[in-house]
């Protein structure tokens, strides 16, 4: 079972008729909550929903109860309620509704509660369990049942306050004796079973424990409306309890708590107020420390430093730390510090050179925001995210959530940057609403167990519930998972957001590091960031029609490569450096051969032939097609290669047809800036283009009719990238 959404967009008023719009006088809610945790908010909210008025009893008490996790405790809780009860013993009309409060949300209103109640003609009433707990031993003095769960639990139960009064008058225990047991012992005296009248629910009408019922347990969408049905019992229970270790899976219930949905704001009233940012002056905003980390090999490190730059937060109210583990990516982190580095708050680089792992990096980055009173909030930022949303940090800044993280994940995959529920192990497990999440068909903000990536976090939170130094440290988990772990642990909820398209993260896999500009070989595994590195911004217009230029017949002229694509392209070469004559005997010519020899490098000489192709078939080939209506190609290549005109080397080439089909042929410098002369003539037609634009590209008739010649370059180096496809 999965944990499903904190917040559901039902553009609805609430249930109220069904459910009651007001508590009934005769019923009082109590619970025990000695700190208020998220848990503690969450329930006190669906409380509000449903207008039920809730006492609770010891806040601010020292906690004696043990750790009821690990072992049975919680006797605490019965001498407070015990405290409260002395004061009606003779109440015999009032109902008194228990319950715990850091795992439990309500479903519905008092009115069907006191309803359900009346109806199971008791005075006191448990929930029940599938499971028993703490002693198995007593397992054979319960009743047979015909139907439903046989075990007390002891997490929510009600009766009239003359009953439970006489329940838990007799209770001398200690704090961290297990109050289960003892109303177990009190159930399963028959004497006083029958005197006080007291029975379970059984097919959980009321109450309902997630400890092993999880999959009793689906969600009834209705009308804008979401109810917990338990499909083993056809029941709509009221009260759901997330014990035992199914606290997570009381997220998956708690994310749909009807709420009261708003156009303007996108937020619930009854949730905690978003916190606005528009109309405040820029030293105004909260003070962020932004931890980056570059922890592997990560292709477009640039790109990463420009899309930070670009964040619409005010620089001066951020704080950077960067934690760069590879040495690869120095220069571009060098470079980035020299031209934008003075423009934050303050900078501090950790770099490969300092040896930091992973956690500790990220413990020493959280640390420096948990020293600082001043630091308001930490985001913490990975290299391989793409944060395409300038706005991403102040929309998670206005959530107001203790941690947030922005929904991001693989391009056409599934992956993202959060998991919506977890196994029995603590690790991976798909919630039944994930993919729904990731593809954008639910919409809001949700409880989850698990975020990694990018996310950002309260100062104050780190500096109470997380004051520990160590988050990313667990024997056995990675920092992420670790981290989650803890805060889990902690009682801090972990929220993402998919209200906004944020970005995605990049694929890492086959990533290669062996070539001057290594980005360019992604073209596979991270095509959207290669095209809006590399490919033109008008070459959609081209694809349109509406840049294309046609300087000679049949020779259409369209821009496809950026500057930074042709720079890099003519870098890699001259890095390479194993400029050569072609001769049909070459074995760098794959079977094909070049009519008029060229210095060049050839696309297989640097491992490139299959990125090259896939550009061909994803940018070329569309504008070809549309260029010579009923032509298809697969943009299959015998030849493809950069040629260098020097005059001192090979300045021009002779008349000559291509091998091919068709040409491409791009340049990759700029005419009147880096070369002088060049060009190409077509002789059939007496038709020249001699002012070749950089990253442009002509397409033309490779065979019969396109006979053409390299016009002399006069002065400088130019170069050209050539392709000769068949078919």
């Amino acid at each position: 079972m999965a944990l499903l959404p904190l917040l559901v967009p039902v553009l609805v008023l609430l249930q109220q008729v069904a459910c009651g719009t007001a508590s009934s006088k005769n019923l009082l809610v109590l619970t025990v909550a000695t700190k208020e945790t998220e848990g503690f908010k969450r329930f006190q909210r669906s409380a509000k929903v449903f207008n039920y008025d809730v006492q609770v009893l010891g806040l601010g008490e020292e906690w004696n109860g043990g750790d009821e996790s690990t072992a049975a405790g919680g006797g605490q809780k019965v001498r407070l309620l015990k405290s409260a009860l002395e004061l009606m013993p003779d109440k015999e009309n009032l109902i008194v509704l228990f319950t715990e409060s850091y795992d439990v949300i309500f479903a519905s209103g008092p009115a069907e509660l006191l309803k359900k109640f009346k109806q199971a003609k008791c005075r006191v009433m448990f929930s029940a369990e599938t499971l028993i707990y703490p002693d198995r031993k007593l397992d054979v003095k319960y009743p047979q049942v015909v139907t439903g769960k046989r075990y007390l639990g002891s997490g929510g139960f009600m009766g009239y306050a003359d009953n439970l009064w006489k329940l838990v008058a007799d209770w001398d225990g200690r704090d961290n004796d297990s109050d289960q047991l003892f109303y177990t012992k009190a159930f399963l005296d028959p004497e006083k079973r029958e005197k006080l009248n007291i029975t379970l629910d059984h097919r959980s009408r009321v109450f309902q424990n997630l400890y092993g019922g999880v999959d009793d347990i689906v969600l009834k969408f209705e009308n804008g409306k979401v109810r917990a049905r338990n499909v083993v019992h056809d029941t709509l229970p009221v009260v759901i309890h997330g014990n035992g270790p199914t606290k997570l899976q009381l997220n998956y219930l708690g994310n749909y708590v009807p709420r009261v949905w708003t156009f303007e704001t996108g937020c619930t009233v009854c949730d905690e107020g978003l916190r606005k940012l528009s109309g405040l002056k820029d030293d105004a905003f909260p003070l962020v420390l932004i931890g980056i980390f570059i922890e592997q090999p990560t292709p477009f490190i640039p790109q990463f430093f420009n899309r930070l730059l670009n964040l619409q937060y005010p620089k001066e109210r951020i704080q950077l730390f960067i934690h760069n583990h590879e040495s690869l990516h120095q220069s571009k982190v060098d470079a980035f510090l020299t031209e934008h580095g003075s423009k934050y708050n303050t900078v501090k680089v950790l770099g490969p050179e300092e040896n930091a792992e992973n956690a500790e990096a990220r413990n020493i980055a959280v640390d420096m925001c948990r020293q600082s009173p001043d630091c308001e909030y930490y985001f913490s930022l990975d290299a391989s995210v793409v944060l395409k949303n300038p706005n991403t940090l102040k929309s998670l800044v206005e959530q107001n959530k203790s941690i947030i993280a922005p929904l991001v994940g693989l391009l056409g995959k599934l992956w993202s940057n959060f998991w919506g529920a977890l196994s029995s192990d603590g690790f991976y497990a798909r919630s039944e609403d994930y993919v729904d999440i990731v593809q954008g068909q639910r919409i809001g903000v949700w409880n989850v167990p698990y975020i990694s990536s990018v996310y950002l976090m309260k100062g104050s939170t780190l500096r109470s519930e997380l004051k520990e130094r160590d988050l990313y440290h667990n024997d056995r988990l990675d920092p992420d998972m670790a981290f989650c772990h803890n805060v889990r642990e902690r009682g801090v909820f972990m929220f993402v957001t998919n209200r906004e398209d944020f970005g995605h993260i990049l694929s890492l896999e086959n990533y290669q590091t062996n070539h001057l500009h290594n980005d360019l070989w992604q073209i596979f595994s991270n095509p959207a960031d290669w095209k809006e590195k590399y490919i033109h911004e008008n070459y959609t217009a081209a694809l349109k029609g509406k840049l294309v230029e046609m300087p000679c017949p049949d020779v259409y002229w369209f821009p496809v490569f950026k500057d930074v694509a042709c720079d890099e392209i003519v870098e890699e070469m001259e890095h390479f450096g194993q400029w050569s004559t072609g001769t049909n005997s070459d074995q760098r010519l794959q079977g094909g051969y070049e009519n008029v020899p060229t210095i060049d490098i050839h696309m297989n000489q640097v491992g490139f032939e299959r990125e090259w192709q896939k550009f061909l078939l994803d940018y070329i080939a569309p504008v070809t097609e549309a260029r010579y209506p009923g032509y298809y190609t697969k943009c299959l290549f015998d030849l493809a290669f950069v040629v260098r005109y020097r005059p001192d080397e090979q300045p021009s080439l002779m008349p000559h047809h291509d091998a091919s089909t068709f040409t491409i042929n791009i340049a990759l410098n700029s005419v009147g800036i880096d070369f002088e002369g060049g060009g190409c003539r077509f002789l059939r037609y007496n038709c020249s283009v001699k002012a070749p634009r950089k990253g442009w590209a002509f397409l033309h008739p490779g065979r019969l009719t396109h006979y053409h010649e390299g016009l002399p370059t006069t002065k400088g180096t130019r170069y050209i990238h050539v392709s000769f496809v068949d078919p």
